[in-house]
């Protein structure tokens, strides 16, 4: 079987959630028909994209914010640990309850409440997915920019938690910048309230800053309130081909002093495009080390301009085999190369560890060059791929999951590139979170004062601990 990462199961873990007090007290809170306890039915919640399963002792699906202060209030009483989980699609374990407790799912937390096309914002609860938000926006003539690869799958919650990226990245941001104002649990049960309806908002601390991209640890996300744009009339994408990763990469900064901000650049190394071809004969080049993807959008006439433009750029700067959409059907044929790189990485060994290093733009070409000698070193296949525009390379070491050597070196391979990450100016994660996956290196990335504010914060928010425990700080 391939998977992203692979751990041994963790033995069931047996806190205080499993006395029949607190099973009856969740019950009493959510309904009998909305709390799961056999083992076979809450393993599913257990485990992530990381495929490491740590099976909680119940799942509880509230269904409103009162609920959810209920079930961190008997957690508090009864000290056991709760995990908020939304599409269960991260890479790093967030939402994985590694010390046993409930999670608290939070499907049927799933409205939208109001869309304000006058205002742009849109009220949303957690459970709902960035596809189906986008979807009704859409008819409004509005956008929703932030867009995870998961968007089908993952949670308007669990977005903001991870504060996810995706590749419109480069023009719109990451979800952070797409958040207005939460409604949130804390820890202890209490409801509150930060930020609002309106772009401008400095009346206390901003709290939704602190919680977008908290992973979980200091409260649960109830209701969310979202900045919206109205939707560009047309989008436009060049594809290119490139001798080598360093061409490719180089181009990224050439488009600034044109005036262009693409919505999304994207690149993909030599071993990701003969993986394509092998599976998918694409009829990609031979002779391609690189592909190179950029996309813009806005007024028609505009786009038109700029992928003539971007069109120029590339063939001014190596690039080869251009090709420019027409239409948006020309559009997805070009995007279906970058979405084949996953399934077809399978050829080059049973394991993949997926890494999402990130570094400032400039510094991409020295990043993919230094990680495939450090690939060299360790003889460990590498496949890099993805995010150039905000430098945010997604970073594939292939291994033999049943050959402790194979692994061993490919987990050496991941610490090198984590501190090559740091030293160009970057850090660990660009918008996969840390988890308990990445939790051993984050000193790496922040220096212990800080290191010590963030845990002081959590105490704050958390002082018995009943959140999400085992991430982060280890």
């Amino acid at each position: 079987m391939f998977q992203s990462i692979h751990f041994n199961a963790k033995p069931r873990a047996v806190t205080n959630a499993s006395k029949p007090e607190v099973l009856g007290k969740l019950e009493q809170i959510v309904g009998a028909a909305n709390i799961l306890i056999e083992p076979e039915k809450v393993e599913p919640y257990g485990a992530d994209a990381v495929k490491e399963k740590f099976p909680p002792e119940a799942v509880v699906f509230p269904e409103t914010t009162a609920q959810v202060s209920q079930i961190l209030k008997l957690a508090n009483e009864f000290t056991f640990p709760v995990t908020a989980r939304g599409g269960g699609v991260g890479y790093t374990g967030g939402a994985v309850p590694v010390d046993g407790g409930i999670v608290v799912g939070t499907d049927r937390m799933n409205r939208i409440v109001e869309i304000s096309p006058d205002d742009l914002y849109v009220v949303c609860q957690p459970g709902l997915t960035t596809y189906a938000l986008q979807q009704a926006v859409e008819k409004y003539g509005l956008l929703f920019p932030p867009d995870p690869a998961s968007y089908k799958d993952s949670y308007i919650g669990g977005n903001i938690a991870e504060n996810a990226g995706g590749m419109r990245t480069p023009k719109y941001g990451v979800t952070k910048h797409s958040v207005l104002g939460l409604e949130v649990v804390t820890a202890t049960g209490e409801i509150i309230r930060t930020g609002g309806k309106t772009v401008k908002n400095v009346v206390g601390f901003d709290l939704v800053g602190l919680i977008c991209g908290s992973e979980g640890m200091l409260g649960i996300i109830t209701e969310a309130t979202l900045k919206l744009l109205p939707m560009p009339e047309a989008t436009a994408t060049v594809r290119a081909s490139f001798k080598t990763m360093k061409a490719a990469c180089e181009v990224l900064t050439k488009f600034t002093p044109e005036g262009l901000l693409p919505m999304a650049m994207e690149v993909i190394d030599k071993n990701c495009v003969g993986a394509i071809e092998q599976n998918y004969a694409f009829g990609l080049s031979p002779d391609a080390g690189a592909i190179l993807l950029v996309a813009v959008d806005g007024a028609k006439a505009q786009v038109e301009t700029d992928a003539r433009l971007i069109e120029q750029i590339l063939k001014e700067n190596g690039g080869f085999d251009v090709l420019r959409s027409a239409s948006k059907a020309d559009e997805d044929k070009l995007w279906d190369v970058r979405r084949a790189i996953s399934p077809s990485l399978m050829k080059y060994g049973t394991l993949k560890i997926n890494e999402d290093v990130v570094v400032p733009r400039s510094r991409v070409p020295e990043l993919i060059s230094k990680v495939e000698e450090i690939g060299r070193r360790h003889d460990t296949f590498v496949a890099n791929f993805g995010h150039a525009g905000d430098g945010n390379i997604h970073v594939n070491f292939l291994c033999d999951r049943d050959n402790a050597d194979s692994i061993a070196r490919a987990r050496q391979c991941v610490k090198e590139t984590f501190a090559l990450s740091v030293e160009l100016g970057g850090s660990i994660s660009g918008e996969h979170g840390i988890g308990y996956v990445k939790a051993a290196y984050l000193d790496m990335a922040i220096d212990q004062p800080t290191l010590e504010v963030m845990k002081g914060i959590k105490r704050v928010f958390d002082p018995n601990g009943i959140l999400n425990p085992g991430k982060m700080f280890v």
